[in-house]
């Protein structure tokens, strides 16, 4: 089998925030998928402290990997051993390169269990208080700044004509630089929600505005993890 193992958001969450057989399924099996090992290592440790970091396995699935690469985990699970798919913060295959084992596991009739957890995508988004019926994500913008430009002229775009709420992200180091282009390139009116170290409960920070009120209160967002959205 596969688990599809939510990461939290913040290392402020509180336990409580998750379901006990997020614990379970980890102290189940020591093979598992991660982007980053440090990080894997940190939640693993995180949800089952008492698991032994010697005993763990783990195998680099990150946005580079291709089947080729994972061949001997494959040929493991082949065998009936079961895995987990741990991601770097959140949901797994949201955000993150891990749909290639899970997509691997459905040709060969592997069993996937995907387990609930918080996706900082969909939070940002039902806090908005715009559309949740008609949305879409868009990962990362562009980093060249013509482009970026073009890109964000042509979400509020979307937004204006068709009403769909229009999420993205950038690299923590990176916001700043972002507000400030979302500040520049788009109308007064246009309204922007920003979700920043969403389920840190003392550092949360959930606010929507026009661009013309986020002129007058720039939020600080550097290495901050956030979500961006656009919407009516």
């Amino acid at each position: 089998m596969l688990f599809l193992l939510p990461a939290y958001l913040s290392e402020n969450t509180p336990l409580t925030h998750f379901s006990p057989v997020l614990k379970d399924y980890i102290m189940q099996t020591d093979y598992f998928f991660v982007e980053n090992e440090k990080t894997a290592r940190k939640v693993v440790k995180f949800f089952a402290p008492e698991k032994k970091q010697a005993d763990l396995k783990l195998f680099l699935l990150d946005k580079y990997t291709e089947n080729a690469d994972i061949k001997e985990a494959q040929s493991l699970m082949l065998k009936g051993q079961d895995f987990g798919l741990l991601s770097e913060a959140g949901l797994p295959c949201i955000a993150d390169p891990g749909n290639l084992m899970v997509k691997w596991c459905h040709e060969k009739n592997i069993r996937v269990i995907p387990i609930s957890g918080p996706s900082s995508i969909i939070l940002a988004l039902i806090s908005s208080g715009f559309n949740g019926q008609e949305f879409t994500f868009h990962g990362y913008l562009p980093i060249d700044k013509g482009e970026k430009k073009k890109q964000i002229q042509r979400l509020e775009s979307l937004v204006q004509q068709t009403g769909y709420s229009q999420i993205f992200m950038e690299t923590p180091y990176r916001n700043n630089a972002l507000f400030e282009d979302l500040t520049k390139f788009l109308s007064p009116n246009t309204k922007l929600c920003i979700a920043a170290n969403i389920n840190d409960p003392e550092h949360e920070f959930i606010q929507t505005k026009t661009i013309n009120d986020w002129k007058k209160a720039k939020p600080e967002l550097h290495k901050i993890p956030a979500v961006f959205v656009l919407g009516k």
